[in-house]
């Protein structure tokens, strides 16, 4: 009889610590890829911050003058496009062509009228997404162009905050992560299920803590 009540202990002791594992599983999992994630976009910001030092110290009075002739928004594009691509290494041949749709943390999907939504989109040597907008903007203290990297590629999530960050490119050449400008509370709102996780781009380089 104690052998039986001894089995069923066990039994009863083994399926508990499975369920345990089970629960446990998934969000040590997706902790972790949002870890790498993160880790990959430190990693490009800090690509890019030097990139943008090196286009700022390379640039030349003509290329400033292309920028204030130009006034289409496409024409704006490309050309800072052009100007990023050999640091990048994209080309034209590098347009993305699949179906893409990207969507914000807190699950609506990016309107084509949304401030972050992106039209043109190059796949980069390492596999990351790269979109540069232009928002049409001269004054010195605010952001010119917006860019948009999504750290794995076509592959999901596809999300603002999980996998998709960008930056702010300022008309001097300087850049900040989105969410720069932020306050903490104003942070840790939007970098969560209730926000758009934009502002995550800033929230995570500085510390921020995952809000699942």
């Amino acid at each position: 009889m104690r052998k039986r009540f001894w089995k069923i202990e066990y039994s009863i002791t083994i399926f508990v610590i499975f369920g345990v594992i089970l629960l446990l599983l998934p969000s040590s999992f997706i902790t972790s890829k949002e870890a790498a994630y993160i880790s990959r976009w430190n990693e490009t910001y800090h690509k890019m911050d030097y990139i943008f030092t090196a286009m700022n110290a390379q640039a030349d009075a003509d290329i400033l003058k292309r920028f204030k002739k130009v006034k289409s928004v496409d024409d704006r594009e490309q050309l800072m496009i052009n100007l990023v691509k050999p640091y990048m290494r994209i080309s034209e041949q590098d347009k993305l062509q699949k179906k893409y749709t990207p969507s914000y943390l807190d699950g609506k999907k990016v309107d084509k009228n949304d401030r972050y939504y992106f039209d043109n989109l190059y796949i980069s040597e390492n596999n990351i997404i790269v979109g540069i907008k232009d928002i049409i903007d001269d004054n010195l203290y605010h952001p010119g162009f917006l860019m948009m990297f999504d750290m794995n590629g076509i592959k999901g999530p596809n999300i603002w905050g999980k996998d998709i960050f960008g930056i702010n490119i300022y008309i001097d050449g300087k850049i900040t992560p989105l969410g720069y400008d932020w306050n903490l509370e104003e942070l840790k709102q939007d970098c969560s299920e209730h926000g758009s996780g934009v502002s995550c781009s800033h929230y995570y380089r500085i510390g921020g803590d995952f809000n699942e």
